[in-house]
C-alpha cells in the first residue's frame, strides 16, 4: 500500500488517527527538528531534550482522540512538547521563581561597540529554570501571563515578574560577552 499525503494534514492526520506506522513516520520526520528545538528552549541538555520528544511523540499518537480539530494540529502537538519540557523540568529540578538578585544598573555601551554575533540558544541556556520558562512561555509560545501563572501554579504577579528578571539577566549577559569580546579585540 502506497501512501501518498503530500501537503495534504487531512489525510495526514487520519492516517495517524488509524495508528498507521507510515503516516507516524511521516509525521515525524516533519516535525522532529522543529519539536527539537523547541525542546531545547527549555531543557538545556541535549540528551534530555531528545528525550522530551520521544516521550512528546510517544503522548501525540497514543492521545490522538483527544484532539478534536479545534484549531491547528501543529499547535496542539506543539503544546504538548513543551508541556512534556516543563514536566521534566518539575520532576527532575527545584524551580525557585524568587530569588535574591537584584537589578544591576548596565554600563552604557554605544552602537559601534556592540557585535551582534551571537546565539540567542547559548543566551537563553545560561538564565535560571525559573527565568527561562516564563521566558520561552511567553516570547516563544505566546502564553499570556495568566497562561503562564496556571500552567506553572505561581501568580500572575510572579510570572511578570519572573519575565522581566529573564530579560534582564538576559541584557546583562549578552553586555557582559560584548565586554569580553571588546577586551579581547584591544
Amino acid at each position: 500500500m502506497k501512501l501518498s499525503f503530500g501537503n495534504k494534514k487531512e489525510n495526514l492526520l487520519s492516517g495517524i488517527k488509524k495508528n498507521d506506522p507510515k503516516a507516524q513516520k511521516i509525521f515525524y520526520d516533519q516535525n522532529v527538528k522543529k519539536f527539537l528545538s523547541v525542546a531545547r528552549s527549555y531543557i538545556s541538555d541535549l540528551y534530555q531534550a531528545e528525550d522530551c520528544v520521544i516521550k512528546a511523540f510517544c503522548k501525540i499518537f497514543k492521545h490522538i482522540e483527544s484532539f478534536r480539530g479545534e484549531g491547528n494540529f501543529d499547535g496542539w502537538a506543539r503544546r504538548i512538547v513543551v508541556n512534556e519540557c516543563l514536566n521534566f523540568i518539575k520532576s527532575h529540578k527545584t524551580v525557585f521563581y524568587l530569588d535574591d538578585v537584584h537589578a544591576s544598573v548596565l554600563e552604557e555601551i554605544t552602537d559601534e561597540q556592540i557585535v551582534f554575533d551571537f546565539n540567542a540558544q547559548e543566551l537563553i541556556d545560561q538564565l535560571p529554570d525559573s527565568y527561562k520558562m516564563v521566558f520561552n512561555l511567553y516570547v516563544l509560545e505566546e502564553y499570556s501571563h495568566q497562561e503562564i501563572a496556571e500552567t506553572l501554579n505561581i501568580s500572575t504577579a510572579v510570572s511578570k515578574t519572573q519575565l522581566f528578571r529573564a530579560k534582564e539577566k538576559l541584557r546583562k549577559i549578552y553586555f557582559q560577552q560584548q565586554k569580553t569580546l571588546k577586551n579581547e579585540f584591544i
